[in-house]
């Protein structure tokens, strides 16, 4: 069933137009990622889709009866009520009988029949509309969102920015619209909150459409991705891995067609010109009158070509010593409340240390201590080696002066550099024209991160603390400042929640995690490897609790009781957490005590259980071979008509550019289902590869 359908849509600023020509369809139960560089008008599409903005030309149809939830990155919520209220918003007639509610019961206080009655009649119309259930589900989604019941009361004036932000993404969710559009959801979310919202958002039942600078995020939601272009628009059935693998074969093949159409052309148009008062003269004529008819083709759109100038070079810096830092007992507190103590690290010359944790637990606090740029109430020693030129990256870009032009900017470090040949250093970070002399007050987030990147790397450095590096940054830049951070020859210290640049950038994780600090010596894999372990273990001990609580001593909790599943599973992934840091080649306990794991006894209903799953995974097992066994022979077939496709495209088309055109188009679409295939095939491969090895080491 289509549920929303884009036909010829244009849209753009009096003569410059962002976009033309876009047409499209989502079905329900469709997941699509929407790419494209900054400010080639994703944002602007989604508001279109939301009938916010009027298009120029072209149309948007939405089903009628279809639900549409939209998160921008704006985060406009109302300042009134409480979060519980913000949460209910999309449900009007729950959340008017939840007021009436509350306020029939502080009337019932009196006693009166009247009261009693109003308060019983409200609370059975309550029940009836799915109230409680519907908090219950809200108190889930606002704890995975890092909201605690007691942050359900507090205004929603109170929330700083960050917070609104995760409060909207759950306002959104919790409505389960039939269609979701979303811009940015990950901004503002650690790395195990990310985790979760790719496992709700793969559970939707309607349509999705995001827009997100999150690879990993993108591959494991999106098994579909559109590229947003000036005058193009490509549609691919593959994630985002894969799509930006297939775009280049067809950018290639593309490429080739237009250039062996214009040699043609230019071949034809010799031959009419010396041939045109000659013997020849029908003959160049008709030439003529065959180029008057072909359908040009023309060169492939690459978006994404400006978007890769930026280039990231780090200034020649002196050698630092081998030792660049050695703390000792750090710890650090804020509002009465203690983030870490106990800290011990040591940083090699060459280290890459990413630090991670949940929002709120210090991890940018620690990367100041570690630059020396902490409280005056912290407590613990830095040592710091020998030679170092150190450079600090700030998240929320306090370096930059708002009232200052980006050629400013430049000078007020290197105040050497003349006008133009800061605007030639500029141009480095994209930034070309009239560009470099406008006020940071109107630079876009993306633009005010690349300035400051362009300062930082204005002097030599060793030593870098880069505090959320990619936030802002487009794809291309953040994969551009990978390859510069992967090969930089000093030492490097980062938080971020990007988890793909996280695995191309560093070689140490230390996780920051309530109250603890530990450290993975194999890095990011080491560290997620961890984390999946541990929600394993969580889920399995939620899953205990919930069998054990159907026994004698089990009830049914109604109202707002409903709120301790969330903090029980909460207790139980803390308590997960800290048997999985002893396991052997795990983290290295830096601080925090440890549990003991509990002695759990299989007892005849678990045995049966799992005599159950066991039976329902090799059924499953059987399935996938069998659609190995399908995919296999479909991707040799493919892989047959693609190279008698292809070797008949490499021929002469005779004039017939039509012909071969289609005869293109054909082959392009054939590839992506070939494509589709492997990726399929590859999935289901490695699927089974982990499952005999997990056998094989029972």
């Amino acid at each position: 069933m289509t549920v929303l359908q884009v036909a010829d849509l244009s849209f753009g600023y009096g003569a410059d137009k962002l976009f033309q020509g876009i047409t499209f369809s989502l079905e329900h139960g469709q997941r699509a990622a929407l790419v494209a560089p900054n400010g080639a008008g994703k944002s602007t599409l989604l508001r279109l889709v939301a009938r916010e903005l009027t298009p120029d030309t072209g149309s948007v149809v939405i089903r009628k009866g279809v639900r549409v939830a939209y998160f921008r990155q704006s985060h406009e919520l109302q300042a009134e009520g409480t979060v519980l209220d913000a949460f209910l918003s999309g449900f009007s007639e729950v959340l008017d009988l939840r007021h009436a509610l509350t306020a029939a019961q502080h009337a019932a206080a009196s006693g009166s029949e009247a009261d009693l009655d109003r308060l019983s009649d409200l609370t059975d119309r309550y029940h009836i509309a799915g109230g409680d259930d519907l908090e219950r589900r809200v108190e889930i989604i606002a704890a995975h969102l890092g909201f605690t019941p007691a942050d359900m009361d507090r205004p929603v004036a109170s929330l700083s920015g960050g917070e609104r932000g995760r409060l909207q993404l759950g306002v959104v969710l919790a409505i389960e619209p039939d269609l979701l559009l979303l811009d940015e959801p990950t901004n503002h979310l650690d790395i195990e909150t990310i985790t979760w919202l790719e496992k709700h958002l793969a559970g939707l039942a309607g349509a999705l459409l995001c827009v997100s600078h999150d690879r990993a995020f993108l591959d494991a939601v999106c098994p579909n991705t559109m590229e947003l272009g000036q005058r193009s628009f490509r549609s691919y059935p593959l994630k985002y891995s894969d799509y930006a693998v297939a775009r280049e074969e067809d950018l290639a093949r593309e490429r080739e067609l237009a250039e062996r159409q214009e040699a043609f052309v230019a071949k034809t148009e010799d031959f009419i010109r010396r041939n045109i008062a000659g013997q020849k003269t029908k003959q160049a004529q008709s030439r003529r009158k065959m180029l008057d008819k072909l359908e040009t083709i023309d060169r492939p759109e690459d978006v994404w070509a400006t978007a890769e100038k930026v280039r990231f070079r780090f200034a020649p810096a002196p050698r630092s010593g081998d030792i660049v830092l050695d703390a000792r007992g750090l710890g650090a507190s804020r509002g009465g409340r203690a983030l870490f103590s106990g800290v011990d690290l040591l940083v090699r010359r060459g280290d890459r240390i990413g630090v991670v944790g949940p929002n709120g637990t210090g991890k940018s606090t620690l990367l100041k201590l570690l630059a020396g740029a902490g409280a005056p109430e912290d407590v613990g020693d830095v040592r710091r080696g020998t030679n170092l030129c150190q450079g600090y990256f700030d998240q929320h870009l306090g370096s930059l002066d708002p009232q200052r032009t980006a050629v400013e900017e430049i000078r007020s470090v290197r105040a050497d550099m003349n006008v133009d040949a800061t605007r030639q250093y500029l141009s480095r970070f994209r930034f070309y024209g009239d560009d470099a002399l406008r006020k940071v007050q109107g630079f876009s987030g993306g633009e005010r991160s690349r300035l400051a990147l362009a300062k930082l790397l204005l002097e030599p450095r060793n030593l870098l603390f880069l505090d959320e590096p990619t936030n802002h940054l487009d794809i291309p830049a953040a994969e551009i400042l990978e390859e510069a951070l992967a090969g930089f020859e000093g030492t490097v210290l980062l938080v971020s929640h990007d988890r793909r640049f996280l695995e191309q950038v560093t070689t140490r994780i230390v996780a920051v995690r309530e109250g603890r600090v530990d450290v993975y010596p194999g890095g990011f894999r080491d560290y997620r490897d961890n984390l999946e372990k541990l929600a394993a273990e969580a889920a399995a001990r939620e899953a205990e609790g919930r069998e054990a609580a159907r026994g004698p001593a089990g009830g049914a909790r109604g109202g707002r009781g409903g709120a301790s599943a969330p903090r029980d599973e909460q207790r139980g992934a803390a308590a997960a957490a800290d048997r999985g840091a002893k396991a052997p080649g795990r983290a290295v306990r830096r601080s925090g005590a440890t549990m003991p794991p509990p002695d759990d006894a299989a007892d005849a209903a678990a045995r049966k259980r799992a005599f159950e799953s066991d039976k329902a995974a090799a059924r499953a097992t059987e399935r996938k071979r069998k659609r190995i066994k399908e995919l296999e022979a479909e991707i040799a077939a493919g892989e047959s008509q693609l190279a008698e496709m292809r070797d008949a495209l490499k021929k002469d088309p005779g004039g017939d550019w039509a012909k071969l055109a289609e005869a293109a188009r054909k082959e392009q679409a054939l590839a992506k289902r070939v494509d589709a295939a492997m990726a399929e095939w590859m999935a289901l491969s490695e699927e089974l590869g982990a499952s005999a090895t997990a056998g094989g080491g029972a």
